[in-house]
């Protein structure tokens, strides 16, 4: 691994199972234990993680969304094959607004040679929509969150009441049969809401670790999501508890 692989593999493996040993790691990432401690101390410095004698313990507490920066560096390649089911989803000349955090912005990038009108709700997706000659971007605008770049307030939440989308591809924290699609921020849960709302169809886009989880803020009903796009094994419980409520679950083709 390189040091950006082996930096995703710790953030990612603390995500699942909370604390590691430098021994642990090393054995895993094929590096040397002084590496890995030099990884571990770059790591800390960026609030990825908090170095404990022998190894490193994550640096979150429960019930707290990651930082962008932090989610950003975790599977990577999972959100790109989750984007791509996605968008062969959508149908060109489609409006779609897409949510914010790092699978839409994969989303955003698996856009590339198709042609949308796409309002999002973030920077971050705005940015990676911009570079494609098919897309015409809506920005909804407001005030901004720092570091996630999440529009927020009365503006982008007025922009969804105004406008009418054919799907809107919706991220979120966590999604249960019971509590429906969440989120920890509550600003964020405002504009969520607002761009269901507007939407003749919603499609859930989540990875396997938000499947079964909820979060503080509740954002639709699942009555209110078309299908749910999800990496999530396909015979475990919260899948199957899902199938259940009469949801459509999608899963990514094979690469």
């Amino acid at each position: 691994m390189n040091v950006m692989e082996r930096h995703k593999f710790v953030v990612g493996l603390l995500m699942q199972q909370n604390r590691a040993t430098v021994a642990e790691l090393a054995q895993a990432t094929g590096a040397s234990e002084m590496t890995i401690r030099r990884d571990l101390e770059v790591l800390e410095s960026r609030g990825a993680l908090r170095r404990v004698r022998g190894g490193a313990v994550s640096s979150l507490p429960g019930g707290v969304e990651p930082p962008y920066a932090i989610r950003a560096m975790s599977g990577a390649q999972a959100k790109e094959r989750l984007a791509r089911a996605v968008v062969e989803l959508l149908t060109d000349g489609e409006t779609v607004a897409l949510d914010t955090g790092t699978t839409a912005v994969a989303v955003a990038k698996a856009m590339s040679d198709r042609q949308f009108t796409v309002a999002p709700l973030s920077l971050h997706a705005a940015f990676a929509l911009s570079a494609h000659p098919g897309i015409q971007l809506v920005m909804p605008g407001g005030q901004v969150r720092p570091e996630e770049l999440s529009f927020y307030g009365h503006a982008p939440v007025q922009t969804f009441k105004d406008l009418c989308f054919d799907t809107f591809i919706l991220g979120c924290c966590g999604v249960d049969p019971v509590q429906g699609a969440t989120a920890y921020n509550l600003e964020d849960v405002q504009v969520k809401r607002a761009a269901v709302a507007s939407a003749q169809r919603v499609i859930l886009v989540a990875t396997a670790d938000k499947i079964g989880r909820a979060a503080l803020g509740r954002i639709c009903t699942m009555e209110e999501i078309a299908l749910v796009v999800t990496d999530a094994p396909a015979d475990s419980p919260a899948v199957e508890a899902l199938r259940d409520r009469g949801v459509e679950v999608v899963h990514p083709a094979d690469d």
